[in-house]
């Protein structure tokens, strides 16, 4: 990975080793050899007691050092510390937090055993926190939003410290970040475009907030000059929204999830003047959010980027079907939260179980201004037994109190539409097929209570069923056709991811930026910068 970095992490990198490999840490001169040993024991103790791994670690050692003594292996593992440190910010993390500088400045100013000691274990401290940084976030997802319900796959941080200390310093560190493609590519592009804004960026903003096919002068010019720079046009002279301009901003609008017209309406401007620092945090957004599901994903798993109103099945890293979606609408009750589990089984023909909110919210104050709304919906006691609304005072019923369910048979009219798939989960979230199809049309699809629509979920339920059902097609229309309520158990469960990415890339590594329809990304950076995380280069 070398050559993704820039000169001045290279020349840092230099910095670093020309001075860890002359690093020897030595006892202050003139005290007896024991004494120096037991004093610097002493202090790793004390230093390591504070921190229950640190002091395992340290107490199942003797109170030996791993990083301060003379040997190679001591050396070795100094060195590739403080390369990974020179390299953090490559990876958006909190650069003043591992300053290479500042912790040779401390490594210079440890004379005594004593203070030896507790460089020693501040070494280990800051491994661990580097560790668990690029491995899986610096941050905790749900103490930035509450809807993000992602597990973190933390590890042992004594395993980590453990394992180090049992194999290749470099190759250990350099093996602690995600594995996935994704990063990797995601990495690339953030040092791509550290790098353009180092050379100008993309050039003044379009001042037009809305131009014509067809037009001409200099707000054409200006976009025409920006998509150039941006990559979706060759260099050309045209001064006049021509075809080859169209051209370019159908491939912008391709790239940012808009509607693929060619026309630069206000919407397309705004996503065409968004600045590369903004871009920029999407990324390191992004990779931190790699991080946070840094694990395997499922040889076969399916994928919901919420931001991009897609859902994907995907078999070994390649999307082998993908359909519109439509998500949980802003409110913040009825956006969709991240989280993964495992779908184990289809509905077809399915009743939809009115969730208790909505029942409340939506239903009840209809109910207590007309008995006979909502007809569609079987009101049902604690048995299941159909109620007649006719013998109820709904008046009498608050949110507290209301003793009934609601339900709605199947139909071609249900909430859920003829098939959804269920991965059973506490937030009570699936995905399902709908009536309400001329929402798929739609730029933004953020309308739903939470749920996950898709636009083609026949379609779906056939990709799902090819590995278990020779005829997957006409295995589903066979029991579709009953019109009654069937489960159909996958054989093997498939992981779900429910994620949210603003910037993404596809697998050609082209870059792909969507709308924080949630404002959930720029929380993430705000927090992200509130922890000291900065972007290498700044400008427009």
């Amino acid at each position: 990975m070398s050559s993704l970095y820039p000169l001045s992490a290279r020349t840092s990198f230099s910095f670093v080793l020309a001075f860890v490999s002359g690093l020897v840490l030595l006892f202050t001169a003139g005290t007896p050899a024991t004494a120096q040993v037991t004093a610097f024991r002493q202090a790793v103790a004390e230093a390591a007691a504070r921190d229950e791994d640190l002091a395992a670690f340290y107490r199942a050692r003797e109170f030996q050092g791993i990083w301060s003594g003379q040997s190679p292996e001591d050396q070795a593992r100094r060195n590739a510390l403080l390369t990974a440190f020179a390299d953090a910010s490559n990876h958006g993390l909190p650069t003043a937090r591992y300053d290479p500088a500042q912790v040779m400045a401390q490594l210079r100013a440890a004379r005594t055993p004593a203070e030896q000691g507790q460089m020693e274990v501040e070494l280990s401290r800051l491994f661990m926190q580097y560790a668990r940084d690029v491995q899986t976030g610096v941050l905790v997802p749900r103490e930035v939003d509450n809807l993000i319900k992602r597990e973190v796959p933390y590890r042992s941080r004594l395993e980590t410290l453990e394992g180090f200390l049992a194999a290749n310093p470099a190759g250990y560190l350099r093996a602690l970040p995600p594995s996935s493609p994704e990063y990797t590519r995601l990495m690339r592009e953030k040092l791509r475009l550290e790098s353009l804004v180092r050379q100008g960026g993309w050039g003044p903003q379009v001042s037009a907030s809305a131009l014509e096919i067809g037009s001409s002068g200099p707000a054409v010019v200006a976009l025409r000059n920006r998509l150039i720079a941006m990559g979706f046009l060759d260099r050309t002279a045209t001064q006049t929204y021509d075809a080859t301009i169209v051209a370019a901003v159908q491939k912008f609008q391709q790239a940012n999830g808009l509607a693929v017209d060619g026309e630069a309406g206000p919407g397309t401007m705004r996503e065409i003047n968004t600045s590369l620092n903004t871009r920029l945090q999407s990324i390191v957004v992004a990779m931190e959010r790699e991080r946070w599901l840094n694990r395997p994903l499922g040889d076969r798993h399916v994928w919901v980027n919420l931001a991009d109103f897609s859902a994907s099945i995907v078999d070994d890293g390649r999307v082998t079907f993908s359909t519109r979606s439509v998500i949980g609408a802003g409110d913040r009750d009825r956006q969709s939260p991240e989280f993964s589990d495992e779908m184990e089984f289809m509905v077809i023909n399915p009743s939809w179980y009115v969730p208790r909110s909505i029942i409340t919210k939506e239903y009840l104050p209809q109910l207590q201004r007309n008995r006979n709304s909502v007809r569609h919906l079987e009101i049902t006691d604690s048995r299941g037994r159909t109620v007649n609304r006719a013998n109820v005072d709904f008046s009498r019923f608050n949110a507290r109190n209301f003793p009934y369910a609601m339900r709605q048979p199947p139909s071609q009219r249900n909430a859920l539409g003829l098939v959804k798939f269920m991965f059973p989960n506490q937030y009570n979230i699936y995905l399902h097929d709908t009536p309400a199809k001329n929402l798929f049309s739609r730029e933004v699809r953020a309308y739903s209570h939470g749920c996950i629509r898709l636009n083609d979920p026949f379609d779906f339920a056939y990709a799902l069923l090819a590995v278990q059902e020779s005829d997957p097609v006409g295995f589903f229309q066979a029991q579709l056709n009953t019109g009654r309520e069937a489960r159909v158990n996958l054989d093997t469960p498939v992981p779900v991811h429910l994620v949210y990415r603003t910037a993404f890339t596809n697998v050609t590594g082209s870059l792909q930026f969507r709308r924080d329809v949630y404002g959930r990304d720029g929380r993430i950076w705000n927090a992200l910068a509130r922890e000291g995380v900065v972007l290498n280069a700044l400008q427009g």
